[in-house]
């Protein structure tokens, strides 16, 4: 009897062995236990069977046909859901085009994590295929890199690359895959274990940021004592969920605001206290702003005269000390823009003080506010055949109004398109503006299209491109095909960057004067047909019954569209507002 059980026990041995779990899987499995629901990317050797593997255990993985578009929704898909947007690779080239939107996320302080694929770690040195030591070409562009070196290392680095990017300033993080660590295993047994211990590692490493009682009581006695003070928040408001602590400390203040680009929606840009008409004004005149979320970079002149007042007061509320201490503002308070707001809000609640509609400052901002817009909707009213801009954009914007509640998610990108929409289509929702952002980066859009639709599948979303812009990441409107996306791509088709030939005819020599202009492109390129080659739907429109017709169709739709809209050649201008810095 004690050989036969014996014999038994051996033979279920035999036929049940320990089921093994190799680096493919363990990835797999630790971004699912971290909580990862989406990743994008391009794939290929190495990470094929990762991406299936990321899939089989509930991770939707959305393929693209280059990692710079890939990369771009990864970070913008940490914005707009304020978790880690995952970019995955393959070695070589595919960790150099990822780069774009590992900097672009670290830019615009959007968390994303770059996860490529590398050689074998025995063939660094000899040449191997796509060989790169990539964790130095990431340095410039992330928080954190890690190249796991066995397969043991999977949970553990995996954790820390996810928490890295959203703590403190979130940014770009890095975690490199060897082939050989993909193709190592461990038990399923072993495998839990890992990754328990990590999740039990991660719990222990939450930190809180202290705010000082002091610095809010100061910067209450800032605003309370100012003659013309100013509230600016941006895209970091945005990214903190802020929005309900700014309207109470608008509101219960009476303070006028001036939203960044893509701070734009926090409040609505038709509140009555919004400054954006008025933006020179405000920010010319103020005697103390309140910066929410938003860096005093080029977007806002530095914060330094000719467009500031030389005695302008600043309290800066920034995730990052460095942040602070690089503006050296009157006053710093480091911490998420809500947790800082809320203790404002308290404070004043106790202490109570509003400018009210009759003070001289905030009639000055309501008065040059409603000159301006009267000025541009005078402008807008008429109807401009061939389109200039602003025709086509008071279309496209009553039409983005009429569609209500949740709000469409704006994608803009271009430079007349960009800057001419940013002054007339209207945000009356919280992050439902993506454009080219703090690095002015052109390329984003159906990046940005996929993202928005992916992490807000309720909304439409409508994206306003210049053709200049379109053509970088054209490709993709396939993509948006093949996933039935929910995106209506509008392309201002002016015939080039900034519209066609832009020289004069002194620059017309050499010998290659025959060549098309630097700026042009082909004249009435059939962009909608783009769409109809995958078996979405293109519309080309020239008039404004044209633009409105397709615009209602399409929204009514929400089925991947290309509208191609015919605008003058010459309506538009060097690098839309930028011209000086050409």
């Amino acid at each position: 009897m004690a050989d036969t059980t014996t014999n038994n026990h051996q033979t279920l041995t035999t036929h049940y062995p320990q089921t093994l779990v190799d680096g493919n899987v363990l990835v797999a499995k630790s971004l699912a236990r971290f909580g990862v629901q989406h990743m994008f990317g391009v794939v290929g050797i190495p990470v094929t069977s990762l991406a299936n593997r990321a899939v089989a255990l509930g991770i939707r993985f959305i393929a693209f046909h280059n990692e710079q578009s890939a990369g771009y929704a990864a970070s913008a898909y940490g914005y707009l859901t304020g978790r880690p947007g995952i970019l995955l690779t393959v070695s070589g080239p595919g960790c150099v085009h990822g780069l774009a939107g590992l900097s672009n996320g670290m830019a615009n302080t959007w968390p994303i994590v770059m996860i490529s694929g590398s050689c074998d770690q025995k063939d660094i040195g000899r040449g191997d295929f796509q060989e790169l030591d990539q964790v130095e070409a990431v340095k410039p562009f992330s928080k954190l890199s890690r190249k796991v070196r066995d397969i043991t290392e999977i949970p553990n680095y995996v954790s820390d690359v996810l928490a890295c990017a959203t703590s403190g300033r979130p940014g770009g993080c890095y975690l490199d895959l060897p082939s050989d660590v993909l193709h190592q295993t461990v038990s399923e047994s072993e495998a839990e274990k890992l990754l328990v211990a990590a999740e039990n590692s991660a719990r222990g490493q939450v930190m809180v940021q202290i705010i000082d009682l002091f610095d809010i009581e100061k910067a209450v006695s800032l605003l309370r004592h100012a003659e013309r003070p100013l509230i600016v928040f941006g895209k970091g408001a945005a990214y903190a969920r802020a929005e309900n602590e700014l309207k109470k400390l608008v509101e219960r203040t009476g303070i006028p605001f001036l939203p960044t680009p893509m701070g734009k929606g926090l409040l609505p840009d038709t509140h009555e206290l919004a400054a954006t008409a008025a933006r020179s004004l405000a920010i010319g005149k103020c005697d103390v702003a309140l910066v929410v979320g938003a860096r005093l970079n080029w977007l806002l002149h530095f914060g330094e005269p000719p467009k500031w007042s030389e005695d302008v007061k600043f309290i800066l509320v920034d995730k990052s000390k460095e942040e602070i201490e690089l503006r050296k503002p009157e006053l710093g308070l480091v911490n998420d823009a809500k947790s800082v707001l809320e203790i404002i809000n308290k404070e004043i609640k106790d202490d109570p003080f509003c400018l009210g509609k009759n003070h001289p400052w905030v009639e000055a901002i309501s008065k040059k506010a409603k000159e301006n817009v009267l000025k541009m909707e005078a402008q807008l009213a008429k109807d401009v055949v061939p389109f200039n801009f602003l025709t086509p954009m008071r279309i496209i914007r009553d039409a983005i109004l009429a569609v209500g509640s949740p709000a469409p998610i704006l994608v803009s990108e271009g430079a007349n398109t960009m800057d001419v929409g940013r002054g007339v289509l209207v945000q009356t929702e919280p992050r439902t503006r993506l454009d080219a952002g703090t690095w002015g980066t052109m390329g984003v859009g159906l990046g940005y299209c996929i993202a928005a639709a992916v992490a807000s599948p309720d909304r439409l979303v409508v994206a306003v491109e210049g053709d200049s812009g379109f053509g970088f990441s054209a490709m993709e409107v396939e993509t948006l095909v093949r996933y039935q996306l929910p995106v209506v791509v509008i392309v201002f088709n002016n015939g080039g960057v900034y519209g066609g030939d832009r020289r004069s005819p002194e620059e017309i020599t050499g010998p290659h004067k025959d060549d098309p202009a630097p700026t042009s492109f082909v004249p009435g390129a059939a962009y909608h047909k783009l769409s109809e080659a995958f078996g979405g739907k293109g519309y080309l429109v020239g008039t404004p019954d044209e633009l409105k017709s397709a615009l209602a169709e399409s929204f009514s739709a929400r089925k991947p569209t290309v509208i191609n809209v015919t605008i003058d050649p010459y309506a538009g201008a060097e690098s839309g507002r930028l011209q000086h810095k050409n």
